[in-house]
């Protein structure tokens, strides 16, 4: 049966640098990885993981909490985590929380008492909070996408406030003035910086709030279309929707259509995300696209490196948004009368 000293003997390298190879793959060169690669497939040689995880003290697992996977923008964060933790020899450990805190909980348990290194928290709850936890250290962990405002971890995030600034504008160029934002959930940070951004354009532009115009969803199709129906029924309905995310603004579609109306003749749709579906809604929709796969590796990376030590802080990582103009937005309306 081989052992590691076959296998270094074979690639022409020392065990460490196979240990390394196996281990850490992201420190050794290409050239050599393959090398070693080559020789442990050659000699059948299978690692006793269990003792190098022993010996190391560490599982290389990382534990992902997911508040829906149903969600097309969380899946391509997944896929950029699911890539660079492949890269570096870490596995991954994904939960479909729901949102649920006991859950969460339980899952940070596992990191608490080693049975994995550290985890990834993609809506803005600590799931460690009820766990004892060093005074002043730290958290093993990263929170990506909706993030706390106060947290003692690493946190990767986009400038909400500034994207929906940026869409708002757009849709005021436009000539609109009636702009209706459907929400998401009320306890969302992504919703509170949203609407934010959204008031920050209109008051530079200075065109009155009206409250009748926010309408609450939950990130899903079928509550845009149900804001895009009750809208238009207003006594003066909104001539652009604003959607916080793209799903909605295709659901939202949907409703303006089944109105008797067009988009973006009548009504303007903008979203928010720039999902795959994006491009080839009818019409195809005008968006704030997000590095979705860049939030997961950047999470992944921050995480290791703060496990491996190399963060002596907890950084804030802010990642870039571009207006995606599509042809769901046009001009307003002429004013009839």
């Amino acid at each position: 049966m081989s052992n590691i000293r076959d296998v270094a003997q074979l690639a022409g390298v020392s065990v460490a640098t196979v240990s390394r190879a196996l281990q850490q793959p992201d420190l050794v060169s290409l050239k050599t990885r393959t090398k070693v690669l080559s020789a442990v497939k050659q000699l059948g040689y299978r690692p006793n993981l269990m003792a190098v995880r022993f010996r190391s003290g560490k599982t290389r697992n990382l534990v992902v909490l997911v508040p829906t996977v149903a969600n097309v923008f969380f899946a391509r964060v997944i896929s950029g985590m699911q890539q660079a933790a492949h890269d570096k020899g870490y596995s991954l450990l994904l939960c479909n929380t729901l949102a649920d805190e006991a859950m969460e909980q339980s899952y940070a348990r596992m990191v608490h008492t080693s049975q994995a290194d550290g985890l990834i928290q993609l809506r803005a709850h600590n799931p460690f909070a009820q766990l004892e936890m060093k005074t002043g250290s730290v958290l093993p962990m990263v929170n990506a996408c909706e993030v706390l405002d106060r947290i003692a971890c690493p946190t990767v995030l986009l400038d909400n406030r500034a994207a929906a600034c940026a869409m708002t504008e757009h849709l005021l160029q436009l000539g609109h003035k009636r702009i209706a934002m459907i929400k998401g959930p009320a306890r969302s940070p992504l919703t509170r910086d949203r609407v934010a951004g959204y008031r920050d354009a209109l008051d530079a532009a200075g065109v009155a709030f009206d409250e009748s115009l926010l309408y609450p969803g939950d990130f899903t199709l079928q509550s845009g279309h149900k804001a895009a129906t009750e809208l238009l029924a207003l006594a003066t309905p909104p001539t652009a929707l604003f959607c916080e995310n793209d799903e909605m603004a295709i659901g939202a579609i949907q409703g303006i259509k089944q109105a008797g109306l067009s988009v973006p003749g009548d009504v303007s749709v903008a979203g928010f995300d720039d999902i795959s579906f994006a491009a080839f809604s009818d019409p195809p929709l005008t968006t704030i696209a997000q590095p979705a796969e860049e939030f997961g590796s950047t999470a992944v990376s921050l995480l290791i490196d703060l496990l491996d030590g190399r963060l002596g802080k907890a950084p804030k990582v802010i990642l870039p948004f571009d207006l995606i103009q599509r042809a769901s937005t046009g001009p307003a309306p002429a004013v009839s009368g």
